[in-house]
């Protein structure tokens, strides 16, 4: 158990920004009365770690800019709370992959500079729990990118965990690109592209493994960034998504958020991001190279998650599968125990769902 619980954090993750990003998104952005003093601390803590940006920006330029990449990237899409997170931590049992490290998405700057420090420090502070469903927390543990991002630049949807009353632009810009403009598209694949050689760097991989919802609204601009990517699309009753995502936003935003952000809006929002990120997902899946693509139901995959985990590396033509099986079949194995929230549907969900996502019940084979 950590020292601190993380609904009651006295800071936000925007510590770890370098001071660049962290004035680009609070600017001009008002600060709700009861979260100022956060908002304060946050930025002094910020202000100070930036200081130390500069270090790690030589060392990255001088070993890892230039270097090329081996691999393509695979990429776990999926609406947020549709398995990515178990998905991806069984394929990264899988020593050629790598993957963007929790530690790396609270202080993406502090990796080539003082991470045995820091890490030891956020180790000893975080919990050892997701709070939302109990699954292990850790500084090395694998994490979707995205929060690394908003650390790096202020072009992601991620924003809308600080600043919730702007979500709606943020979706716009930031999670489907549309709204996104030239400049800003380019910025954000220089930082990704960043991110993915520091994220190999630093776990030994070859090739990169990324889980990240947004990237489900992205599919178009990843491939023009690789245009041999794989990609891992995941299903999940959208029952099931609903409640499971009311439950982790209402409570991951609780220790970051710097506005109010009323219960009511967090539904409404939910309802319509998942329809513009199904919506763009489908929009683009076409663009994908035949045999690239793999769309799973979690439900098959929790029910075999190794035989499911073999279909996708003979389906994807991935390497390593003889290599990494015996790892992955043992980290399978250590999680049949795990408990996981159960959902007895209220009546308003069911409402809910059936009049705003009865498309993804119909095209994916759930009953209503």
């Amino acid at each position: 158990m950590g020292l601190l619980e993380f609904s009651k954090l006295p800071i936000n993750t925007l510590v770890g920004a370098d001071w660049k990003t962290f004035k680009a998104i609070t600017g001009g952005r008002e600060i709700d009365k009861p979260w100022r003093k956060k908002y304060f601390l946050t930025k002094a803590v910020c202000r100070i770690l930036s200081i130390l940006t500069p270090l790690q920006e030589r060392r990255y330029r001088k070993q890892l800019a230039d270097q090329p990449l081996e691999n393509a990237p695979v990429f776990i899409l999926g609406h947020w709370r549709s398995g990515t997170t178990f998905v991806h931590n069984v394929l990264s049992c899988d020593k050629h992959f790598g993957y963007c490290t929790t530690y790396q998405t609270v202080f993406p700057h502090l990796m080539m500079f003082g991470q045995p420090f820091f890490k030891k420090t956020m180790g000893w502070l975080m919990p050892d729990k997701r709070p939302t469903d109990n699954m292990d927390l850790a500084p090395d543990l694998p994490q979707e990118e995205e929060f690394a991002i908003s650390n790096m630049c202020p072009y992601t949807y991620y924003n809308f965990w600080f600043l919730p009353r702007y979500l709606e632009e943020y979706c716009d810009k930031y999670l489907t690109f549309r709204n996104i403009t030239k400049p800003e598209l380019d910025e954000w694949e220089k930082i990704f592209n960043k991110l993915i050689r520091i994220s190999l760097w630093n776990t030994g991989g070859t090739q990169f493994l990324s889980k990240n919802p947004p990237h489900t609204g992205r599919v178009k601009e990843l491939l023009q960034m690789f245009p041999n990517a794989k990609f891992i699309y995941l299903m999940r009753n959208p029952y099931t998504v609903f409640e499971s995502t009311r439950s982790f936003f209402t409570n991951t935003i609780q220790p970051l958020k710097l506005q109010e952000y009323p219960a009511e809006q967090i539904e409404k929002d939910i309802l319509t991001t998942y329809e513009k990120l199904y919506k763009k997902y489908e929009e683009d899946k076409h663009l994908i190279p035949e045999g690239n693509l793999i769309e799973v139901k979690f439900e098959d995959f929790e029910a075999d998650a190794l035989g499911m985990t073999e279909k996708i590396y003979r389906q994807l033509n991935l390497p390593g599968w003889e290599e990494a099986r015996t790892a992955i079949e043992q980290y399978v194995g250590s999680k049949k125990g795990y408990k996981k929230n159960k959902y007895q549907y209220e009546p308003r969900t069911r409402e809910l769902v059936e009049k705003h996502w009865k498309f993804a019940l119909e095209q994916w084979g759930y009953e209503l």
